[in-house]
């Protein structure tokens, strides 16, 4: 079973928009089985739309552009909640 966003970090379940401009589905947080570690299952809201994960700390952190700018690596654009209701 998933844990949820609001039981670990700050992290709002919904579309999010990756630094390179294409949008993802934020679905929960997930506990990693060996070694506890915090995981976001996620999925490209383009392609085949398959399932991922990705370390929540890699998943939240800045990332610097070429110009020195930092930016999220991925922003919230629309919770879930907004998401359901399409």
């Amino acid at each position: 079973m998933g844990v949820t966003a609001s039981q670990t970090a700050p992290l709002t379940p919904g579309r999010y928009r990756h630094y390179k401009g294409r949008d993802y589905e934020v679905i929960d947080i997930a506990r990693h089985s060996e070694d506890d570690s915090l995981l976001v299952v996620y999925r490209p809201l383009y392609g085949e739309g398959k399932l991922w994960v990705r370390p929540l700390d890699m998943f939240i952190e800045q990332v610097t552009l070429q110009d020195g700018t930092q930016v999220p690596r991925f922003a919230l654009i629309d919770p879930k909640d907004n998401i359901d209701e399409r």
